[in-house]
């Protein structure tokens, strides 16, 4: 996942350009916010400003007294999140340097309810984990998957459904089921992500069956997938669904074909609060996720970024993750 940060407001130019949003209000490209295509109403405009009128929740004491007593005094939760052009995951908001997304909503929940302030910070992916094992970071909120080779280093607190799709042109009248179904297809994918070890096992299935393997292909940006996308240079996009239906929702001009459990058959995978193994943290923040869920809150952030279908009805700590596969990626 590349995190490369640029100019939001050359972003939105770009995105708007391509037919993915249309501007709301008098300002042009770069407004504080869009609409997606084909919706009304203040209510469907999408706010990226910096000022996020963010929800919010009070500290609950028995919650916050889980904190490690270190944490407690020192008053803060130093959190890591990697950001690029991939709402509404995390994103850099119009000013070019204020952080917003689900991610940063759901963890100001969470700190919120530990009576702490946090502290985010915008990393690389692969430096989210050297944070954490250095401890850097108390904890990291950036669509992180359970492994079972994470939890040998680090504990989890789940809070969203991890769910893949593939994004095609809209009316291509193609699903996706199967790895039959990618056969002979080219199809775009994250480096280094679960998303492609789970392409890769399926282009080695189509070809011990004597199908065709899938063309596999990398790009730098997300804008770049979708440019080729409209193009017509791949087939599909495979990436986070949280991203892909964002997209469908902001552009019109493409669809979700297939969805699948980021942990591969037979397996429902789970996004999860990370911190370092046996560091205080994980029940604090699991209690906190049980919490926000019953007060109202988290579905509150979860409608607010079009995420509801991957909401959770109760945080687990370092539930069963993804099975261990040789030389499986470290990515999401």
């Amino acid at each position: 996942m590349s995190v490369r940060r640029r100019p939001l407001a050359a972003g939105i130019a770009a995105l708007t350009a391509l037919g993915l949003l249309t501007a709301c209000g008098a300002g042009g490209a770069a407004t504080e916010q869009v609409t997606p295509k084909g919706q009304k109403g203040a209510g469907a405009a999408i706010d990226l400003g910096p000022d996020q009128k963010r929800i919010h929740t009070a500290k609950v004491d028995a919650i916050a007294a889980k904190v490690p007593e270190a944490v407690r005094k020192r008053g803060t939760l130093s959190l890591g999140v990697s950001t690029g052009s991939a709402p509404p995951l995390g994103f850099y908001a119009t000013d070019d340097r204020t952080l917003i997304g689900v991610e940063l909503d759901l963890a100001t929940l969470v700190t919120d309810t530990l009576g702490l302030k946090p502290q985010f910070h915008a990393v690389s992916w692969e430096n989210l984990f050297v944070g954490l094992d250095s401890g850097k970071f108390d904890g990291v909120f950036s669509n992180v998957t359970v492994t079972e080779e994470r939890k040998d280093k680090y504990d989890f607190a789940t809070y969203r459904l991890d769910d893949l799709a593939f994004e095609a042109k809209k009316g291509s009248g193609w699903k996706v089921k199967g790895p039959a179904d990618v056969a002979g297809k080219t199809v775009a994918v994250g480096s280094g992500t679960n998303q492609e070890k789970i392409l890769v096992d399926w282009s080695k299935e189509n070809e011990k069956a004597g199908r065709k393997p899938v063309e596999i292909t990398y790009f730098q940006n997300v804008s770049d997938y979708y440019l080729a996308l409209q193009s017509g240079r791949i087939d599909a996009y495979l990436g986070p669904n949280p991203s892909a239906a964002y997209h469908v929702a902001a552009a019109g001009q493409t669809e979700i074909v297939g969805k699948f459990s980021g942990a591969g058959a037979g397996l429902q995978g789970k996004i999860a609060a990370t911190t370092k193994k046996d560091s205080g943290l994980v029940e604090a923040y699991a209690a906190a996720l049980d919490h926000v869920i019953d007060n109202g809150t988290y579905a509150q952030v979860l409608e607010r970024w079009g995420l509801s279908s991957e909401a959770v009805t109760r945080s687990e700590i370092n539930p069963p993750g993804l099975p261990r596969t040789e030389n499986r990626p470290v990515e999401r």
